[in-house]
């Protein structure tokens, strides 16, 4: 036998265990066949998928128990001879149309002012965290006339302040009923610079609005905003910072994490036009949950200072 003829039997022998070889592995599952393209991109699909189902998941168990707040205040100002003028009704008013031409006739000064804000239930008897300029005038010491709560299923409550504390923009409200749907509260000291993050609230009228971001810092300190002129001494400031959107009307909202857990109350945005670029603070969950119990147990909060 000639040496190329055993050459070209021995490819062929080659070749044929290969074959089989092949043939034998696919059998016993041991590898897969198919295009290697197909792997990468399957393998960058299923976390975004999955990222995706999280945040829905997130969505659906917080969102029923973030709240509207609607807050309307009484004008407290104006001399007797002006509040004598809003009574003033043109002649012929039909019966029962009062009050509709009674509000064009009141100076904007002394009508009512409103405000709307966010909210979440921490308990299932109806205690509510929200910021304390969310619930107070102007002053952030004074509160509200009227405090309205609006939840996801339309339920429409009157609620009651407990109590609110301007050093660290903490509020509570309580309205009644039972088995109300509540959120969880993590632990904000624990979450690191990075981690995704929803703001859920009502900005700008939207209600039940969900955003999605990261913690882009831990500790910011906005002093100009927690203590203007210099009327608030005491005031803590150290905030989460986020790029998740937030704007009027996401204040005292839930900033939560991944696990659905809520970190910090969405308080303060920074931003040239008054709304969202880029830049939102909460406050830390660990921080307002403190100054919850205290304005539970009793109404105010004790500061400690030197």
């Amino acid at each position: 036998m000639s040496i190329g003829t055993q050459r070209a039997r021995l490819f062929v022998a080659v070749i044929t265990a290969f074959a089989g070889g092949l043939i034998v592995a696919s059998g016993l599952n041991w590898t897969k066949l198919g295009f290697a393209q197909t792997r990468p991109m399957a393998a960058v699909v299923q976390p975004i998928a999955e990222a995706s189902n999280a945040f829905v998941a997130i969505a659906n168990n917080v969102t029923p128990a973030v709240v509207s707040i609607e807050v309307i205040s009484n004008p407290k100002t104006g001399t007797t001879s002006q509040r004598e003028h809003a009574q003033q009704l043109p002649h012929g008013v039909p019966p029962g149309m009062e009050d509709f031409f009674r509000q064009f006739d009141i100076p904007q000064q002394q009508r009512p002012m409103r405000g709307q804000g966010s909210g979440f239930i921490v308990t299932s008897s109806g205690y509510i965290l929200t910021n304390n300029h969310v619930i107070t005038n102007s002053d952030r010491e004074t509160i509200a006339d009227k405090v309205t709560v609006k939840m996801l299923d339309h339920r429409v409550f009157t609620a009651k302040v407990v109590g609110h504390d301007r050093t660290t923009d903490v509020a509570v409200i309580k309205i009644d009923g039972s088995n109300f749907p509540t959120v969880s509260l993590g632990n904000d000291v624990t979450s690191r610079i990075g981690e995704w993050v929803l703001a859920i609230g009502n900005p700008l009228g939207l209600e039940n609005t969900v955003t999605a971001g990261i913690i882009s810092a831990k500790g910011r300190s906005l002093a100009e905003l927690m203590n203007p002129n210099g009327t608030n001494q005491y005031a803590i400031s150290d905030l989460i910072q986020t790029d998740a959107a937030i704007n009027p009307g996401n204040s005292g909202g839930p900033l939560v994490n991944s696990r659905g857990e809520v970190i910090g109350i969405n308080s303060a945005i920074a931003s040239p036009t008054g709304y969202n670029a880029g830049y939102g603070f909460a406050i830390p969950v660990t921080l307002a949950k403190r100054v919850m119990d205290q304005l539970i147990a009793n109404g105010r909060v004790r500061v400690p200072a030197l």
